[in-house]
């Protein structure tokens, strides 16, 4: 598969210009959630690029009309990305009529006019942001949920791919698939439509432990008692917690071969499926979010990000983690005070 230079490793900036929380999308939380000294944190970590992630209502308006003072923090992250040595992906977090957290929100797959008006949000950033192609990915939209949606994304796409073109030949499009970005729903994925097209997936698993306690999961259990689960165990272990918790919702976790433990060898065996699309291909693959929940132990969080870089290093696949700080998955934040000098060196 080909490569991305420029984009190793890097961070997510969740919270700034998405899922900003009810009544946070105003210039004071814009102002003051992502400021400079943070980019230049980023790279101090040794990393070299950023995900920002940004909500379709933060720069457009419903009919489509383009919010200029949203695109200018926009303007701001590529500027201090360009002074810091970034590169950049630009992730349409939510759309329209879609939001991928809330199954009730989703009639941007069914209604054309929505289409259009993301058709037009796209190109008109690439208009604008093309210019800075050398370092600047753009990724469509995180994160399609369910299944039923994998035919007309797949049609959405490619009608987003083909009016970018029109615009920029050489702009790089990240493209991901079903069930949040999983693994499974790369295999779903149309041909990539040309060279300059990137593959993305994310990678939370083995989930009852990288979301232990996370309110917003369905099934996950509120008294800490139950849900409070360490890292490494055996590989048997998880899945029996795994079942107890989510039943079969998440068997792709569990390949039919992984090692007993949980070790850097369950995630290589996790993995196969993208490298066999992306082998199959020659695309690049971009695992664009990854991480451990606030409410693990730092330790074990580390043990995790141990492993995971193992296998993300074993394949070449370039990534971000989730995220800098805040939304409970945060780097910076102090629950990692005591571990983050070692954690950053396997992001």
């Amino acid at each position: 598969m080909r490569t991305l230079e420029g984009f190793h490793k890097g961070v997510n900036l969740g919270g700034w210009l998405s899922q900003c929380g009810e009544g946070n999308y105003t210039k004071e939380h814009f102002d003051t959630f992502m400021i400079e000294r943070d980019f230049a944190l980023v790279k101090e970590w040794g990393l070299d690029h950023v995900r920002v992630p940004v909500d379709a209502e933060t720069i457009q308006e419903e009919d489509g009309t383009m919010k200029e003072d949203g695109l200018a923090y926009i303007d701001k992250a590529i500027a201090w990305c360009q002074k810091y040595g970034l590169g950049m992906v630009l992730d349409l977090h939510k759309a329209h009529g879609y939001v991928f957290d809330d199954a009730n929100n989703c009639q941007f797959f069914y209604q054309e006019k929505l289409q259009d008006i993301y058709v037009e949000l796209w190109k008109c950033l690439v208009t604008r942001y093309g210019k800075y192609r050398d370092f600047v990915l753009f990724e469509l939209l995180n994160e399609v949920t369910s299944k039923e949606f994998t035919d007309p994304w797949n049609k959405i796409a490619a009608r987003t791919i083909k009016a970018i073109r029109e615009i920029d030949k050489e702009a790089r499009i990240v493209v991901g698939g079903i069930y949040n970005d999983s693994i499974y729903g790369l295999t779903l994925l149309d041909p990539p439509a040309d060279e300059n097209i990137v593959f993305t997936f994310h990678c939370y698993s083995p989930l009852a432990f990288t979301h232990q306690g996370a309110h917003w999961v369905d099934r996950m259990p509120r008294d800490p008692e139950k849900w409070k689960f360490s890292y490494p165990g055996t590989v048997a272990a998880y899945k029996a917690r795994s079942e107890e918790f989510f039943g079969h919702d998440f068997d792709s976790e569990f390949p039919d071969t992984l090692p007993e433990q949980m070790n850097g060898a369950y995630f290589e065996n996790l993995m196969q499926p993208a490298l066999q699309v992306a082998e199959k291909y020659n695309v690049p693959l971009y695992c664009g979010e990854y991480g451990v929940i606030d409410l693990a132990d730092p330790k074990d969080a580390l043990a995790w990000y141990k492993d995971m870089n193992s296998a993300l290093e074993k394949f070449g696949i370039h990534r971000a983690a989730w995220s800098h700080h805040g939304m409970n998955f945060g780097l910076a934040d102090p629950w990692l005070d005591g571990v983050r000098d070692q954690l950053v060196k396997y992001l």
